[in-house]
């Protein structure tokens, strides 16, 4: 009581002090948050691309070795299982995939060298009865004005805009055979010390942390290397297939259009149809409609064959991926890699996702895609 009788004034000290409201406490304020985190995300995400970008002749090389490397794991395993020194294991495997590429390059070459004439004589051959059946229709071009296409192709070809593009293919040229070397030397050491590179990079780590870094170096070998090993399985039937078809039907280059067919089967949804398509023209220019619908009817027939059976039989362990995924991640390599990011644009995809699946344990995936709900069909 104070010395009249009234109550005794609050001590400041006693006082429970009250925190102010945070701007950033509300849910707009965490939804500010979360966007600028998803904003920081993106941009880093985005530098780390645009480098890349920048790197290309040494990131593409580098990640061909590192597939190449992980298709010959059981190989190399077998080896040094039979007592193969480590050194010799990794020669052989290596001189295999260089004499398999180098024969892949010669067979085209040498194939489309032999019977570029002819084929040549048969495309003028196609382009003039084209360009006959065009004049039949009621909106065909004058004979003036495909002259005049004809004229400005011809002078593309002897202006100096196409000598600027047979220059930059030139450089194009000694980019690839410096991008070759450089991938035959990384595809070595990681032939030879891929698992003892793998453990330094995790030395910073420990505990869950080094186990989760090894979990991921299994899982991408494992990917990649089965992604490989089926792709190429399933594209040698394609190219069999096929190719017997065009060698039985006698259409010019049978032989490198076989090989295109293997080569473009590692391009997911398209490249079985660009190779499809391309045989089925090159058997319509040089031996008329009734070969090339033959032609085209063995390319449905294989395609099916692919996608109804050894798709899912060969590739269903290595490549879980929703055709959209696919689709999508096809698309975005193409844009930033060309044909070669188109390639490795789908194993590149398989891997983040394998990584997702054993982020937090064998067959345990990263808690924000652990599946909640059953799936509606």
């Amino acid at each position: 009581m104070g010395l009249f009788g009234d109550k005794e004034a609050p001590r400041d000290d006693l006082r429970v002090p009250i925190a102010a409201p945070s701007v950033w406490g509300d849910g707009f304020g965490r939804f500010a948050t979360r966007a600028l985190q998803g904003i920081i995300v993106v941009v880093a995400v985005a530098g780390v691309v645009f480098a890349m970008t920048q790197l290309t002749l040494v990131m593409i090389p580098v990640t061909i070795a590192l597939i190449l490397a992980s298709a010959f794991v059981p190989a190399m395993r077998w080896m040094r299982r039979w007592g193969v020194p480590s050194w010799l294991a990794t020669a052989i495997a290596l001189l295999t995939i260089v004499v398999v590429l180098g024969g892949v390059v010669w067979l085209i070459v040498n194939a489309v060298r032999s019977q570029f004439g002819a084929l040549a004589a048969s495309a003028s051959e196609g382009v003039d009865q084209v360009v006959d059946w065009i004049q039949t229709l009621p909106f065909a071009p004058t004979v003036e004005q495909i002259q005049q296409a004809r004229d400005a192709v011809i002078d593309f070809a002897t202006s100096a805009q196409f000598g600027l593009g047979a220059a930059a293919g030139v450089g194009a040229a000694a980019n690839f055979l410096t991008g070759f070397a450089l991938m035959v030397v990384v595809l070595f050491f990681f032939l030879k010390d891929g698992p003892a590179i793998w453990e330094f990079l995790l030395r910073p780590f420990e505990g869950e942390r080094y186990a989760r870094g090894k979990r991921i170096g299994a899982k991408t070998v494992e990917t990649l290397g089965g992604y490989v090993r089926g792709t190429a399985l399933v594209a040698a039937v394609d190219a069999v297939g096929i190719g017997l078809v065009l060698a039985f039907a006698q259409v010019p280059l049978a032989l490198p259009l076989a090989v295109l067919v293997f080569l473009l089967a590692f391009v997911p949804l398209v490249g079985a149809t660009i190779a499809g398509a391309l045989a089925t023209l090159v058997a319509l220019v040089a031996n008329g409609p009734v070969v090339a619908l033959v032609v085209l009817g063995a390319v449905v027939v294989v395609n099916q064959l692919e996608g109804n059976f050894l798709q899912p039989v060969v590739m269903g362990r290595s490549l879980r991926l929703h055709a959209l995924v696919i689709l999508i991640a096809l698309t975005i390599g193409t844009v930033l890699g060309g044909i070669v990011g188109a390639v490795l644009s789908v194993p590149i995809a398989a891997v983040a996702w394998g990584i997702v699946q054993v982020w937090d344990g064998e067959d345990r995936p990263a808690r924000i895609f652990r599946q909640k709900r059953p799936e509606v069909a």
